[in-house]
């Protein structure tokens, strides 16, 4: 058994007071080192991504280190953080934030026996001047739509008047770390390479282009060395703004091969899919993963999509389920890129009559720079290549979704009409008795239901094509009526 691999999360809200909660958070990932703890819970905005090319939630680190900050303000007390890598020993740490100088400040120190190899972290925190209740924007919302776009994950879930809440795995496979990969020229700005310099070993401009950049061939320096007249012989580190603009201008006018797309893992439509099924358990699914694309000339992306139709999907109308690297995107949803291409898309055309359809849309944009609107990271700017991308993936579920309701819509004809003829079945049988004198009707009338069931049994099995009454058959009901004279 590997179970213990996979990722299980738990999550406890209880009521400690009016608008008073508890809320503890336990996973059993990697743990965090004590040494890390101070940034990790108690730094806004400490760059989780820094100028690291790899796919991630975001840039800005404020979730966590948030959570905490609303915990100190609200009810003065101190976060527990409660981890260990799987080694010896448990870390026990009471935390907070300097907010003057936006650090984390580590109160106090426990040093626990890992007897059993535990490894994870559990997070214990209150906050006030809140309501608990089951919106769109709550707890709740968010772990299912955490649970939809990463079926490998079980996650538990307890609601502060006890309800016990399991949103199980629904896929056996661990997904694929994402590598980090050299940014490409075409999607660096001026302060990305002044940013990008303060980190190069590299000791003329030259070679930092071709070491730091993936693309840049020797042969494409001298082109930019030639269109810039800069001279790329200088020490990096002497690089100032008007330089480095001048360098990103000339880059913009070379052509470049495309980025590399291996460091990019998009769920896959099959896990998305399953992870639809397993949580909506809809009557109906259909997902697509996009091939890799690149937006603003150099940043890689994969657009994945899909479309859950009836059961659980969609129960107060048509939903818009938001996702960036597998991360749900609760507020912000009407100034979002995901929203306008899901909603510029006629669904009338796709069998949708209108927005109380019980459809549930899901898109997940994949890359290693996602282009937020804000330090919020709640959604997506409108980058062209990306609109576009979104709206090729859902018109190409919505072809498949209304292939789907046609065939429902000619299914519940034939059934209409198969149940009006059957309908007639005893008053032709009587009929027919009546004219040959049966003294029992009970033949013609099986004889009769035999051949209208026949008939819409093999239009079912033929795609509709229509079937017609064969001799033989006409031959068995007169056979019948010719018996019961």
């Amino acid at each position: 058994m590997l179970w213990a691999y996979f990722t299980d999360i738990s999550v406890y809200i209880s009521e400690v007071g009016p608008e008073h909660y508890r809320v503890i958070m336990e996973d059993n990932a990697s743990g965090i080192p004590l040494d890390y703890i101070p940034q990790v819970f108690g730094k806004m905005l400490a760059g989780s991504k820094a100028h690291r090319n790899i796919q991630s939630r975001g840039q800005q680190g404020i979730g966590v280190s948030g959570a905490v900050m609303y915990s100190q303000v609200t009810t003065g007390k101190p976060t527990e953080v409660v981890t260990s890598t799987g080694g010896k020993f448990i870390n026990k740490v009471n935390t907070k934030i300097d907010v003057e100088k936006n650090t984390g400040e580590i109160l106090s120190h426990e040093t626990l026996k890992n007897l059993e190899k535990w490894r994870g972290t559990r997070i214990n925190l209150e906050a006030k001047n809140l309501q608990y209740n089951r919106s769109k924007y709550g707890p709740y919302s968010y772990l299912k739509m955490t649970a939809i776009a990463n079926p490998h994950t079980r996650i538990l879930f307890v609601e502060p008047d006890g309800t016990k809440i399991l949103f199980d795995r629904n896929v056996r496979v661990i997904p694929k770390n994402p590598k980090e990969m050299k940014p490409h020229p075409h999607g660096s700005s001026a302060d990305d390479i002044l940013s990008m310099i303060k980190d190069s070993t590299a000791t003329r401009v030259r070679t930092f282009l071709v070491s730091d950049f993936t693309r840049v061939s020797s042969k494409k320096v001298e082109e930019i060395e030639q269109l810039s007249g800069l001279d790329l012989d200088i020490n990096p580190k002497k690089v100032d703004w008007e330089y480095a603009e001048k360098l990103v201008t000339a880059i913009k006018q070379i052509t470049f091969m495309a980025p590399p797309t291996e460091g990019l893992i998009p769920i896959g439509a099959e896990s998305v899919k399953l992870g639809l099924e397993g949580i909506l358990a809809p009557e109906f699914v259909h997902t697509v993963t996009r091939n890799p694309q690149t937006y603003r000339g150099g940043i890689a992306f994969i657009v994945e999509a899909g479309i859950a139709y009836g059961g659980g999907a969609g129960n107060n109308g048509l939903d818009i389920i938001r996702y960036a690297n597998r991360t749900p995107l609760i507020f912000d949803q009407g100034g979002c890129c995901i929203t306008e291409a899901a909603k510029s898309i006629e669904w009338k055309r796709y069998g949708v009559k209108d927005d109380s359809a019980p459809l549930t849309i899901f898109v997940n944009l994949v890359s290693t720079h996602i282009p937020y609107t804000s330090a919020g990271k709640q959604a997506i700017a409108t980058e062209e290549e990306i609109y576009n991308e979104i709206r090729f993936a859902l018109m190409d579920a919505g072809r498949a979704l209304s292939r789907y309701l046609s065939g429902k819509r000619r299914a519940s004809e034939k059934l209409t009409k198969k149940k009006t003829l059957l309908r007639y079945v005893i008053e032709t049988s009587n009929a027919l008795g009546s004219l040959v004198k049966a003294e029992d009707n009970s033949n013609i009338i099986k004889a009769l239901t035999d051949i209208v069931e026949k008939k819409y049994d093999f239009e079912e099995a033929n795609n509709g094509e229509e079937a017609t009454t064969t001799a033989s058959e006409e031959n068995d009901v007169e056979e019948v009526i010719e018996n019961d004279q």
